[in-house]
């Protein structure tokens, strides 16, 4: 993978899913057709600041933050009526470990003492990392030469704030991976906008489109800020985006601008990731590829919850009824939750049985450059056809 310029560490805000708005990814230069964005909520869902789920074994994401907008009632979810599907159960291969290695445009420097060192193209950055309880390898005087500090509340979802030691630096910056332009951003939330550690899945979706020689759909539940969504189309395949943060639609698109995608069929789309996928069920639309995200709690603007444990699996047996007859592949990533990837894998394997091919689970890493250890960020699941 590569990032020439940045990262985030935590999904959110999946998902890294709560985005704020900074960060573009793509410039179109060129005659671009005009892109619709569906406002399906009058008002965009806020952004959430409940006080953080820190997960056992994983970071908590953004998603978990800004995700207070996916959470809505969920009526006619709550009244899905969920069977154990018929058929032979699809192979299995785990446990599957993706990781991510230091390359000029991210790297994870360092990590110890609950911090993390990492460096997003030109800058240095220091944030909170729950999962570093060993010590740092590198001398005290690089991290002293970070560019950003993060500093406040060590929640996923608490607010705080950046300091600069040296020159205040701008609220966002441009970053780069595998040749694809877009932005970062210091949020309140420590996030840049960008999970380094999706990289694997972004390379292994971009080989079935290209391998696949025909038109493929690929839709993005709890996309954030789109680097998926433009991974995808600069592929070839047309893309349906979803997010119910205004704001995460808005970064997005100044993303597609800013990688000059903008002649690529990418659709933006505001609105409840679940409600979204209910409607393309009964309206008979149909994806070749579904990437999704969710929080692991979440709450919307008028009370309602989504809790992962809960909904995940209605949203599961949904994205299987929206696949094409000849799908490629369903990716699912976890994070921040109190779980092992053996729960998201059996769900997997119950949901896609009798449809053949292969569910893959296993953790998503980072490779430290200092001493190579290895720092785990979150647990996936994905069903691929062969």
């Amino acid at each position: 993978m590569k990032f020439t310029r940045d990262k985030r560490r935590d999904k959110s805000g999946r998902r890294d899913g709560g985005t704020q708005p900074p960060r573009a990814q793509d410039g179109g230069r060129n005659k671009r057709p005009e892109r619709k964005v569906e406002h399906r909520q009058e008002k965009p869902a806020p952004r959430p600041e409940p006080k953080a789920e820190r997960r056992e074994n994983h970071t908590p994401r953004p998603s978990e933050q800004r995700n207070e907008a996916h959470s809505e009632a969920r009526s006619e979810t709550a009244q899905r009526v969920l069977r154990r599907r018929e058929g032979i159960l699809p192979a299995e291969k785990l446990p599957l470990i993706l990781e991510v290695a230091p390359n000029a445009d991210y790297a994870l420097l360092d990590s110890g003492n609950g911090q993390k060192l990492e460096q997003y193209g030109p800058y240095r950055i220091v944030r909170p990392e729950g999962q570093a309880i060993w010590q740092p390898a590198l001398p005290a005087k690089d991290w002293d030469r970070a560019d950003a500090i993060f500093t406040g509340d060590t929640d996923e979802e608490g607010m705080g704030r950046w300091r600069f030691p040296g020159q205040p630096l701008g609220e966002t910056w441009p970053m780069k991976h595998d040749g694809i332009d877009y932005l970062g951003r210091f949020t309140s939330f420590r996030h840049v906008g960008v999970f380094p550690e999706q990289a694997s899945h972004w390379d292994h979706m971009a080989g079935l489109i290209e391998n696949s020689k025909r038109p493929v759909k690929v839709l993005n539940l709890f996309g954030y800020t789109g680097l998926a969504s433009l991974v995808a189309a600069r592929a070839g395949a047309e893309v349906t985006h979803v997010d119910a943060s205004k704001k995460a639609i808005g970064w997005a698109r100044e993303n597609q601008e800013m990688a000059s995608l903008a002649n690529k069929p990418i659709r933006w789309i505001v609105e409840d990731a679940m409600k979204f996928a209910e409607r393309e069920e009964r309206r008979g639309s149909r994806y070749d590829i579904i990437l999704f995200d969710p929080p692991a709690y979440g709450r919307g603007p008028k009370g309602e919850v989504w809790q992962l444990f809960e909904h995940l699996p209605a949203l599961t047996d949904i994205c299987r009824s929206i696949l094409t007859p000849k799908p490629l592949a369903v990716v699912l990533t976890a994070y921040s939750i109190r779980s092992s990837f053996f729960a998201i894998h059996a769900l997997m394997r119950d949901t896609f049985a009798g449809m053949g091919g292969r569910v893959e689970s296993g953790e998503l890493i980072i490779r430290e450059q200092s001493a190579g250890r290895a720092l785990s960020t979150s647990l996936f699941s994905r069903w691929v056809s062969a």
